[in-house]
């Protein structure tokens, strides 16, 4: 049984795919990789932001579910999601840039040794930048080389995950007997834990609070979280492993992009484990990724269907000559 590889993406849930194509590609410069639809539910925009070439463990992912909610945080959910950046003089820059776009944010803070930039969007979203200044462990990405921020301030990837969690003691048993992941650190109610090669593209920080009530899920909240696994073998191996300690699994599930596995680990906490690839790139030219819908083979007879459920928008970004700011 070889451990996970890191982290390989987020998904939440937004009440607007413009805006969120807006505010992912304007003001945070990450890449729309894939623009394409919910599989479960093809009525439903799913976006991918990334790295410049799409890796595994750069990309947050968007469902625009029609008319739900707006979602409310509390104890028992995925609670924010980090993104590296590669130096903490980075994090002044974004500084500056929030305050220039308004940008709701904390302030950079530190925690577990890292410097950290806490932010929101549109939906109340919960976010952070990671300064990677002295990380050691996964490798991060490649940021995206034509977007707007300078490269040496930019985005590269996924960093820890916050949970916030009610059962603290069964949360970390899960996390250590069943995932693997090792705890490595403590301040007050928050506890790192990280797996595999760890270092911030590897790491999971719990935090322990049973003050809140129970979140609900909605816009502005996270849907799940994904893990990296090398190939199908290996997910076959998490299955077993999954089902050996009781819990239940969605089994197998291509989603052309890559292959999964889903369980729900804890109360309102939907952890997904996904091959590195086959990866976005294949059926779209680095130049156009994202601009047009793309659709698995198994969808492509609906295509005109779903053409008319979703709404156009506009991703066009190759005509348009980025300034660095």
């Amino acid at each position: 049984m070889r451990n996970l590889k890191g982290i390989h993406h987020v998904t939440a849930i937004t009440s607007s795919a413009e805006k969120n194509y807006e505010f992912f590609t304007y003001v945070l410069g990450m890449r729309l990789v894939k623009k394409t639809v919910n599989q479960d539910d093809i009525q439903t925009y799913h976006l991918f932001f990334a790295d410049d070439k799409g890796s595994a463990g750069t990309d947050m992912t968007f469902f625009d579910f029609p008319n739900i909610p707006k979602g409310v945080h509390g104890t028992n959910e995925i609670a924010k999601t980090s993104f590296r950046v590669p130096t903490d003089a980075a994090l002044d820059y974004w500084v500056k840039r929030f305050d220039r776009l308004n940008v709701n944010h904390t302030g950079i803070k530190e925690q577990f040794g890292k410097k950290t930039l806490s932010f929101v969007d549109f939906d109340d979203q919960q976010y952070q930048l990671i300064s990677d200044e002295f990380n050691e462990g996964v490798a991060s990405g490649t940021p995206w080389q034509k977007g707007p921020i300078p490269l040496e301030f930019a985005i590269t990837g996924l960093g820890p995950i916050f949970v916030r969690i009610a059962d603290f003691s069964y949360f970390k048993e899960m996390l250590e007997r069943v995932m693997l992941f090792k705890e490595i650190g403590q301040e007050g109610a928050y506890y790192l834990f990280e797996v595999g090669e760890g270092g911030n593209g590897a790491q999971i920080i719990v935090e322990h609070n049973e003050d809140l009530p129970n979140s609900r899920q909605g816009c502005g909240t996270v849907h799940h979280a994904a893990f990296r696994v090398e190939d199908r073998a290996m997910l076959d191996e998490w299955t077993k492993h999954f089902e050996d300690f009781g819990f239940r699994t969605s089994g197998y599930v291509d989603r052309h992009f890559f292959e999964s596995l889903y369980t729900r680990v804890a109360p309102q906490i939907l952890f997904e484990l996904a091959t590195d690839g086959p990866g976005f790139m294949g059926d779209e030219e680095y130049e156009t990724v994202g601009e047009k819908l793309s659709l698995p083979p198994f969808l492509e007879p609906k295509r005109e269907q779903i053409e008319k459920l979703v709404r156009p928008i506009d991703t066009v970004r190759s005509t348009i000559d980025f300034v660095k700011e």
